[in-house]
């Protein structure tokens, strides 16, 4: 369970990365669209695990190791953004998040699901 203090400083820093891959992420990957799903903050506010979503982009892994690439960069620019609020800039990890792939997954199963023929219940 995350403290307010958490929820609200992974907020910020979510609201700041955002606009960071808004301006400059076609600098990192031409022709893609990075959506930051989710941030969640350690105890200690020194690691934000940063979740994305890529769209027009076949490929998410070879995507998320060119932002790992770019880590430190990312990095120090969040930090001049938000400098004035924290001690410590936490250190980023990027995950891909594939919920959109695994909602996917179960519509194509429950359709299929649902075009097979229905067996008669027995008693």
């Amino acid at each position: 369970m995350e403290s307010k203090r958490q929820q609200k400083f992974a907020g910020v820093i979510q609201e700041d990365l955002a606009a960071i891959f808004q301006r400059e992420g076609m600098g990192y990957l031409p022709n893609t669209l990075i959506t930051i799903t989710k941030v969640r903050v350690t105890p200690d506010l020194a690691i934000a695990r940063v979740f994305l979503s890529f769209f027009k982009n076949d490929n998410a892994q070879l995507a998320l190791h060119t932002i790992k690439s770019h880590a430190s960069e990312i990095r120090y620019k969040l930090g001049a953004r938000i400098k004035d609020q924290v001690r410590i800039i936490p250190q980023l990890e990027f995950f891909v998040d594939d919920t959109g792939e695994y909602v996917e997954r179960m519509d194509k199963i429950f359709d299929k699901i649902s075009k097979e023929d229905r067996q008669p219940e027995t008693e």
